[in-house]
């Protein structure tokens, strides 16, 4: 009978820890952009606390350091926001208008195509009959979720002062957050623990310290290229393309369309020299860029990063698809860590 007893209260004890693992994982799904946000002011903390560092070894106390950090940051902002937003909102609405006017100046540069060309070579290529409609359609889904992100100050409003309520307080006390993350974890495992955390830790930095030079590279490159080529709005193109750059791959076409239908309104051959002009800004952020950050030995693989990147995307909306690489880093330092060289590395078969 007593070990009945034991056989029931371990098999109970699975199946409420199955239960709690379940539980777990639902409320963590009810509450996913809270925890986006929260995974978002833990981007921050690092790289500002990565600044406070800086600032301590020149001599600066913490609270002094944390203070001036934070300063710097939202005056960079405010200043950004002062100079550029109100005109990028009329230029912005503008950019709506004219990218239709080039979707529809697309379709009759198809249909002269198609009857200049003799025979049936265009008329039954369905990529090309509705290449109109899937712009558009594409277009219309992009700008709403762009509205989706701005348009609601008060959910802006209020994620913003929660990032940064979050960044502030995670940065105040770094350390006492971190050894309340390492205390989940069995004691003989908390010093493995905060050495996986630091490899995290470095990871973002590297990603950071990448992005923030490509985004500004590109916005730069794009605004003095489309101003050179005459394209009509080349602030506001560079903005996006600046914006679009956080996201790989992706970012590359989101970034070049609008461009290009705009150059289109005038002719094709500067539609293709926009093309060409986005190309060569690829190749020189890849070339100069790449040999200011290294490649990380175990750096994502980019058919992973692409599925990681539409997997966010689905799940958590067009914000998702700017986490998605740094949260991918994060869960591939685990992975390699902790599964890979601690448990499949070391499973030795008992037979």
């Amino acid at each position: 009978m007593l070990v009945n007893k034991e056989v029931v209260a371990v098999s109970l004890g699975k199946w409420l820890g199955l239960l709690f693992l379940v539980f777990s994982l639902y409320i963590l799904w009810q509450i996913r952009v809270l925890v986006l946000l929260l995974f978002a002011a833990v981007i921050l903390a690092t790289a500002l606390n990565r600044l406070v560092r800086r600032l301590q070894h020149s001599g600066a106390r913490r609270g002094v350091a944390i203070a001036l950090s934070i300063g710097i940051v939202l005056a960079f902002f405010v200043c950004c926001f002062t100079l550029i937003a109100t005109r990028l909102t009329n230029q912005f609405e503008e950019l709506i208008q004219l990218v239709r006017l080039g979707i529809e100046r697309l379709q009759v540069w198809i249909d002269w195509l198609q009857a200049m060309v003799p025979g049936q070579a265009f008329n039954n290529t369905p990529i090309l009959n509705n290449l109109t409609q899937q712009l558009q359609t594409i277009f219309n889904w992009l700008i709403s979720q762009i509205y989706l992100l701005f348009s609601n100050s008060i959910n802006l409003i209020l994620g913003s002062l929660l990032i940064l309520v979050l960044t502030v307080m995670l940065v105040a006390n770094p350390i006492e957050y971190r050894r309340g993350l390492i205390s989940f974890f069995p004691a003989f495992y908390r010093q493995r623990v905060d050495r996986i955390i630091s490899q995290c830790e470095q990871g973002l930095i590297d990603w950071l310290a990448g992005v923030s030079l490509s985004t500004i590279f590109i916005g730069i490159t794009t605004i003095v290229g489309l101003g050179f080529l005459q394209v009509p709005l080349p602030v506001v193109n560079g903005f996006l393309a600046a914006f679009f750059a956080l996201i790989p791959y992706i970012g590359v076409i989101l970034m070049a369309v609008p461009p290009m239908l705009l150059a289109l309104l005038d002719s094709p051959v500067k539609a293709g020299a926009v093309l060409l002009l986005y190309i060569l800004i690829q190749q020189f952020k890849v070339t100069f860029i790449g040999t200011i950050i290294k490649k990380e030995p175990g750096s994502i693989l980019p058919a992973y990063t692409l599925v990681f990147l539409i997997l966010f995307g689905y799940i958590f909306g067009f914000l998702g698809l700017f986490l998605a690489v740094p949260i991918t880093i994060v869960a591939r330092v685990w992975i390699q860590e902790s599964l890979i060289e601690d448990v499949l590395d070391r499973w030795h078969s008992t037979s």
